[in-house]
């Protein structure tokens, strides 16, 4: 909250992204996770839940062709990327700068 007045006063956002919000600055730390396909990425993951997550796909062939966000959450299910950038406690907002062609291969996943 301190850091939105520094923000504004200085034009922040004019020369490199929008103002950022409360869901951003109290978002817990995210990790991105990159690789070709077939090398073991969505089996790591379950490695470090500990079990399968909502939407998984695991196979030979390549079955991840989307950018999944895994979120810790009260029930098991997935969210539209659309649904994820304009939930207002959510800190993916910004994504929306990417368009409609971005949003349709996001998906999150509690």
């Amino acid at each position: 909250n301190e850091l939105k007045p520094v923000e504004e006063e200085y034009l922040f956002p004019s020369f490199h992204s929008p103002v950022l919000r409360d869901a951003d600055i109290s978002a817990k730390p995210m990790v991105l996770l990159l690789g070709q396909y077939s090398v073991g990425k969505t089996t790591f993951i379950r490695y470090l839940l500990g079990r399968d997550f909502p939407g998984i796909r695991i196979g030979p062939e390549p079955t991840t062709d989307r950018f999944v966000c895994l979120m810790n959450g009260p029930d098991d299910r997935t969210i539209p990327g659309n649904a994820l950038s304009v939930h207002p406690e959510l800190p993916f907002t910004s994504l929306s700068m990417f368009g409609a062609n971005f949003l349709n291969r996001l998906e999150g996943s509690q």
